[in-house]
């Protein structure tokens, strides 16, 4: 016997699922519904099948093929436009010559078929259909039998008040061919609305059975929630099984990986190759498909995730519906009800209210409460570009299409011809996305120098040193997560991108306006050679070596597992200093370091240091670009402790130049300044910025107080490894152990806090705080920094890539400092609550 399956809907109740699929196409635990119901067609010795397609056919006919990888012959019949239930069938009545099942492919059952098509047979009905009992009729074709099984009676879809039974029409049938002739040919007909009804009138032998088991109309989303749940807690009788069942309750697929402190509560299923992280609690019935990863404490109940989607950590999902390859960053929350489409990024912290439903490709920013569903446009991503660059969760946020994409804008925004300098760390994750963007940059007729995995800074002075360079990149694992990459962009000097060019990139980016080389104008990729030989070589020259020598200090190194080693190691050399390397092997697994085990870090180089008694311990990042400080009594210093060393030591041995600071730095470093004669420039508190800031004539350093410093007459962009060697070439000048330099520098007493405002409140509050604080000695360079008496001041500043503003007080003592910030955190939220 041949079965005619129904696929030709469209699922318009199930959006935003449906969006990007036919309704037989949504998933249900395992496979898709239409996949349950061919299993069900097999068992029951029907594997010659006709299925009828109409919207989406080819997502279908590509998933299922000809039928031979099920042990299936399938074949398919695709409407122009819709024929209806009655006339999608008749479109196949070619291949018909014999009686034949008709059955959905969207709903979920375990009938017996074989027990109705027997049925049918023994009745000898022209059409026999499938019927069920329902606690609720009023969405179903309502249809009353006598005690023999004739249909008398079809009501459609009634209300309470006429309802006259709970027995409705499962859209299963058993037909003669002769039953087709009734069905016009190529225009819409259905079969309980019009075809039934008619033979009904007529006298036909029309037949209902009453079916047992289960049935499920897939109908809307709240019946899509109820099938998947069935289906884990056994309600259906399949005939395989969902998978491996590892304990009670909890079904998976193959390679699964739970961590031994998550909390699993069944029924659940993991699909294959899902990673489920430490801390995490997921309560059934929950479904989570193939290649998911739950991270660290994130908490999910009764909810299905679909495919390829990342949880971060300490998320919550309660009763919701995630689609494919969606991105739900740290602390995101999701309730009841709500429905998240395919490709949709859900930023940190943002709240997803019930039944609120996102369509796919939809960016919800940091911190943001979604109320009301999001059909059209995108409440979400304002820019590509963050503090660090492009930056996102590698293969999730970050995938080889993203970042080909990139390479292809970023070429467009450059003239033809011109270079872009190449680089990355030592990370597959980082190797993987270099060489997804140098796959773009070449079809925008843009040539590529691939420099391997050299530091940072050598990086940016290849770019600054050769004239046809327009831009550089580097790709990284971001230092902080392990689990996000950054792709930072640099300008034709070595320094980070302006905010006029990343929107360029942007532009071309979220346009894909993306300029196609001809095949003669394709760009190359190129290797250059000797690029830390040329780098040394000038780097040797911006210092004084001799005094290096001569000073003979016992240094400690920390290489962090970076890229510094092979450059800074070969310098070191050629100075004959004494000198203890530290994790100067490249190491892939250690590239990101969490804070605590930083501080380990250093207290590891202060034990060393006690042990050598060394000068001074220097540990560098990654990437060569920041550097942190042990003095040689073993006291870790903190960053602004070390920027103020730095300035001291700087302009002692140099008077009468400028210093270039942003505006949230302390008071302190005014008065190193005024010894020595220094300028002080105040910037905005961002690297490019301060970066640009350091070409001003008369600037021999700038500093972020972060670990970032700039020596400008080298290069003007952040190198720790210049910063490193100046720190030496200024410690033999002034000829004082380290601890006894840090005891003289000026103290500070700084306090910050940050108050949340949503991002649509934040000019309005910027335009209040204006007003109120207008006529006092304020300062606009970056934010709102308002200097009050006696040298204290207040800076407030709405932060540019999340909701909420940053405030930083200077004062007296940090009793002072605090009250100051808790007194303008009041003041800034009255402003919020009346926006």
């Amino acid at each position: 016997m041949k079965a005619v399956v129904m696929a030709g809907g469209e699922g318009s109740r199930l959006r935003p699922l449906t969006v990007g699929r036919p309704k037989p196409m949504v998933p249900l635990v395992n496979k898709p519904v239409l996949g349950h119901i061919l299993d069900l067609l097999k068992h029951h010795g029907i594997t010659e099948v006709i299925i009828t397609l109409q919207y989406m056919p080819t997502a279908i006919q590509d998933f299922f093929g000809d039928g031979s990888s099920l042990g299936m012959k399938i074949s398919y019949t695709v409407e122009e436009s819709p024929l209806g239930t009655a006339g999608s069938v008749k479109n196949a009545a070619a291949l018909l010559d014999d009686t034949f099942l008709v059955i959905s492919g969207d709903a979920l059952t375990d009938f017996n078929l074989r027990t109705i098509i027997d049925y049918h047979c023994q009745v000898k009905a022209q059409a026999t259909l499938t019927l069920y009992h329902v606690p609720n009729p009023l969405e179903y074709g309502v249809i009353i039998t006598d005690d023999d099984g004739h249909i008398i009676q079809f009501q459609e879809k009634p209300d309470w008040g006429n309802v006259i039974s709970d027995t409705v029409n499962t859209g299963i049938y058993v037909l003669e061919p002769e039953v087709l002739k009734r069905i016009p040919d190529d225009e819409p007909y259905d079969f309980a609305t019009q075809l039934f009804p008619t033979m009904l009138a007529e006298g036909c032998p029309l037949y209902g059975y009453i079916a047992e088991g289960y049935w499920c109309d897939v109908g809307n989303l709240t019946e899509y929630l109820r099938a998947n749940a069935d289906l884990l807690h056994g309600l259906v009788n399949l005939p395989e099984p969902l998978g491996e069942q590892i304990w009670g309750g909890v079904w998976t697929g193959q390679n699964v990986e739970i961590a031994p402190d998550a909390q699993l509560y069944g029924p659940i299923y993991l699909g294959n190759s899902v990673k489920i992280k430490g801390g995490v609690s997921i309560h059934g019935p929950t479904v989570i498909r193939d290649y998911t990863v739950i991270d660290n404490y994130s908490r999910l109940e009764h909810s299905v995730l679909w495919r390829n989607t990342y949880v971060g950590e300490a998320c919550e999902l309660r009763g919701v519906i995630v689609g494919r390859q969606c991105s739900i960053k740290s602390g995101a929350v999701a309730y009841e009800g709500a429905v998240i489409g395919d490709n949709c990024v859900l930023d940190e912290n943002c709240v997803i209210h019930a039944d609120v439903k996102l369509w796919p490709n939809k960016e919800i920013e940091p911190g943001a409460t979604v109320r009301r569903s999001i059909i059209w446009g995108s409440q979400g991503r304002r820019s590509l570009f963050s503090k660090y660059g492009v930056t996102g969760v590698v293969n999730v946020d970050l995938t080889p299409e993203f970042a080909a994409k990139l390479g292809s804008a970023l070429g467009a925004a450059l003239p033809k011809g011109s270079y872009v300098v190449v680089n990355r760390d030592a990370h597959r994750s980082s190797r993987m996305l270099k060489r997804a963007m140098i796959s773009g940059l070449p079809s925008a007729g843009v040539h590529v120098w691939d420099l391997g995995t050299v530091p940072i800074p050598v990086a940016r002075h290849f770019v600054r040193t050769n004239t046809s360079s327009s831009a550089g990149v580097h790709v990284r694992l971001s230092p902080f997560d392990q689990r996000v990459v950054d792709i930072r962009l640099f300008d034709a000097e070595g320094m980070n991108q302006s905010r006029s060019s990343e929107r360029s990139v942007e532009r071309i980016f979220f346009r894909e306006d993306f300029r196609r080389a001809y095949l003669n104008e394709i760009g190359r990729i190129d290797y250059p050679s000797d690029v830390i030989e040329n780098y040394k070589a000038d780097f040797l020259s911006h210092i004084n070596q001799d005094r290096i020598r001569n000073a003979n200090l016992n240094v400690i190194v920390d290489y962090s597992y970076g890229l510094a080693a092979d450059t800074l190691s070969g310098i070191l050399s050629d100075l004959t200093l004494d000198y203890l390397p530290l994790n100067a092997l490249m190491d892939e697994t250690k590239l990101a370091v969490l804070r605590d085990q930083f501080n380990n870090h250093m207290r590891r180089i202060a034990k060393i240091i006690s042990v050598l008694n060394a000068d001074v311990g220097i540990k560098l990042d990654v990437g060569g670009e920041k550097i942190f400080l042990v003095d040689e009594k073993g006291r870790v210093l903190d960053n602004t402790t070390t920027s103020l060393l730095m300035a001291e030591l700087t302009f002692y041995a140099n008077k009468n130049h400028a210093l270039a600071i942003p505006v949230t730095l302390p008071k302190a470093f005014d008065t190193i300044a005024g010894w020595h004669g220094t300028q002080v420039i105040r910037t905005k508190n961002d690297l490019h910025h301060l970066m640009s800031s350091s070409t001003q004539p008369g600037v021999l350093l700038a500093l972020d107080g972060t670990g970032n410093f700039i020596f400008p007459d080298f290069q003007p962009a952040v190198d720790g490894l210049m910063t490193t060697v100046r720190l030496l070439e200024y410690l033999a000048i002034r000829r004082l152990p380290l601890s006894e330099i840090v005891a003289y520098l000026p103290h500070f007493y700084m306090a910050q806090d940050r108050v949340d405002c949503p991002w649509e409140s934040k000019g309005a509050v910027m335009r209040t705080l204006n007003h109120r604080f207008r006529g006092e000695h304020v300062e606009t360079i970056d934010g709102l920094k308002i200097h009050l008496n006696d040298g204290e001041w207040i800076h407030i500043a709405p932060n540019p890539e999340r909701p909420y503003f940053e405030l930083r007080a200077e004062a007296a003592d940090i009793d002072r400092a605090t009250d100051l910030v808790v007194e303008y955190s009041l003041h800034l939220k009255e402003i919020i609550e009346h926006q």
